[in-house]
């Protein structure tokens, strides 16, 4: 069964869901594909002209992947 928060995102995807999380942080450069794209997955929102995680986005983003875990081991 695939759960719910498993989703096969990108290397920049990823560095996306991690810039966002905090809004205290310095804003990063954040490519519109990437931010696009997450939207679309409903883990990223806009507020006003400011992208957001969303918390599916934060619990995707502390869960992580199977995929990126198996990416650190090899």
């Amino acid at each position: 069964m695939k759960d719910e928060f498993d989703y096969e995102l990108t290397p920049g995807q990823w560095e996306a869901l991690k810039a966002l999380r905090t809004a205290t942080s310095p804003r990063l450069p954040i490519g519109r594909y990437a931010i696009e794209s997450l939207m679309a997955l409903g883990l990223v929102a806009m507020s006003g002209d400011v992208a957001v995680i969303t918390r599916t986005g934060r619990k995707v983003l502390v869960r992580g992947s199977s995929q990126l875990l198996l990416d650190l081991a090899a």
